[in-house]
């Protein structure tokens, strides 16, 4: 079956046309996914008027396998963080995370288990959120070892070697955007952490967007009440490292949903809950947290988003109780 004409949104061709190889991307999607459907034996399942899901930088088409069972056919834009992904899927295997069923790897395309794409964590009450994550988060934990699927996956103590150089120096080319004794805080997290101090034994696979919108059920989860809801991962970012590395991206979303009264204190409260229902140490997700944050702002002042750098200034100086004045209310800040 051919793929139909899709009209792509603007976020998606916007993320593209930032990434080296965009461009032509966005020319030959279509012939990729057409592949994929011919040499997997695939055929699209898009009733009606439904449509298929977009990520960031992804289509993902709704298909069904030559046994009639669904699946989704996930091509990515090419980029570095994407490399990995069938990697850390195939290590899971499908516990704790949604279920890998082929890869075309130069294609970037990967054939998956179909969830329940109406439906994530998003809906679910912020304060029902944190044991689904932490459960979530123990079981994609895995400890490092030998074998080409640990290859090509990244390392956060590299990673924080990386930013003890480039967080400086992009700050103040960037015209020195905010506060200097927050980019030290975050500088003094990456050298503790980093290739010197790290904590070796403790490191495991790690999802680095482990989000509420990269939270979904499988479709088997028929039964009311979060509970009940067999949420697994999506679209990881996998890192090895500190499993404290993974707390940021449930801070930086859904801060229109903290306490009225507190934003503040419900923010650090909210980064010990989830710390605590991982078995993590609060005070390292924390410094973390704090870290990534402020490496979010410098990459948002370079490209010119205001609203995402403002977002991650409340975020790294509020968990550190020392909220920048000129930065908007909670309630005022943009949302992703």
């Amino acid at each position: 079956m051919d793929v139909p004409g899709i009209e792509l949104p603007a976020v998606l061709i916007g993320n593209a046309l930032r990434l080296p190889g965009g461009r032509g991307w966005l020319t030959r999607w279509q012939d990729l996914a057409q592949t994929r459907l011919r040499e997997w034996d695939l055929t699209l399942d898009l009733p009606g008027a439904a449509g298929p899901w977009f990520g960031s930088a992804a289509v993902v088409l709704p298909v069904r396998r030559d046994d009639g069972s669904p699946a989704v056919l996930k091509i990515s834009v090419p980029h570095d963080e994407a490399l990995p992904e069938p990697d850390a899927l195939a290590l899971w295997a499908g516990w704790g995370a949604v279920r890998l069923l082929a890869a075309a790897r130069d294609d970037y395309a990967l054939l998956l288990e179909r969830l329940d794409g109406d439906r994530s964590l998003c809906g679910i009450p912020l304060d029902e959120t944190a044991p689904v994550w932490g459960t979530l988060v123990r079981s994609l934990s895995l400890r490092p070892a030998t074998g080409d699927l640990w290859r090509d996956i990244p390392s956060v103590a590299a990673q924080a070697e990386m930013w003890t150089d480039t967080m400086p120096a992009d700050w103040d080319r960037l015209g020195r955007p905010f506060d200097r004794w927050l980019l030290e805080c975050a500088l003094e997290v990456c050298q503790v952490r980093g290739a010197v101090g790290r904590r070796a034994e403790q490191d495991v696979l790690v999802h680095s967007d482990l989000h509420y919108s990269n939270i979904l059920p499988r479709q088997e989860s028929g039964v009311a009440g979060p509970a009940a809801h067999r949420f697994v991962a999506i679209d990881p970012k996998p890192v090895i490292g500190d499993a404290e590395f993974a707390v940021a991206p449930m801070l930086w979303n859904r801060i229109g949903d903290l306490f009225p009264g507190d934003p503040a204190g419900h923010l650090r409260e909210r980064c010990s809950d989830l710390a605590l229902a991982a078995d993590l140490d609060p005070l390292l997700a924390r410094d973390w947290s704090v870290v990534r944050e402020v490496q979010n702002a410098l990459a948002a002042v370079e490209s010119g988003d205001r609203d995402d750098a403002q977002r991650s200034l409340w975020v790294a100086s509020t968990l550190l109780r020392r909220t920048l004045p000129e930065l908007p209310a909670p309630a005022d800040l943009v949302m992703p």
